[in-house]
């Protein structure tokens, strides 16, 4: 399986941004940005830069402005991510993962019943 660029944790905000408004400028990725940090405009473009460069995020020109999009759907990013994380935090056992995960977290009647389903599904 190939794997996908690396994304940091402050990349992933502006590409939550992204992949919500589908296509967008960096104003408006500033915009979302600086409601829910403190991060300033300098901080975000660099961000994006990073993004571009990665392959992750592409751009199109139209006058001044540079409108952006995603290049890897949200979907594919998770799933590297998850994979990642299973090969850094569990050695790629899938099953430990999902016994500590269900051990030290407070599931609901639904929630287990749920992951039931899901599993008998699999069989």
């Amino acid at each position: 399986m190939k794997k996908g660029p690396k994304i940091s944790e402050a990349e992933w905000e502006i590409m939550k941004v992204v992949w919500s408004k589908k296509m967008c400028t960096s104003s408006q990725i500033i915009e979302v940005i600086e409601n829910n940090t403190e991060w300033k405009p300098k901080t975000v473009k660099t961000l994006i830069s990073r993004l571009v460069g990665k392959n992750v995020l592409g751009y199109k020109e139209e006058g001044r402005k540079y409108i952006y999009y995603p290049l890897m759907e949200e979907s594919e990013c998770i799933k590297d991510a998850n994979q990642s994380f299973l090969s850094r935090v569990y050695d790629g056992a899938i099953k430990k993962m999902l016994v500590s995960f269900i051990k030290e977290s407070n599931l609901s009647k639904d929630d287990i019943e749920e992951l039931k389903r899901i599993l008998d599904e699999r069989k």
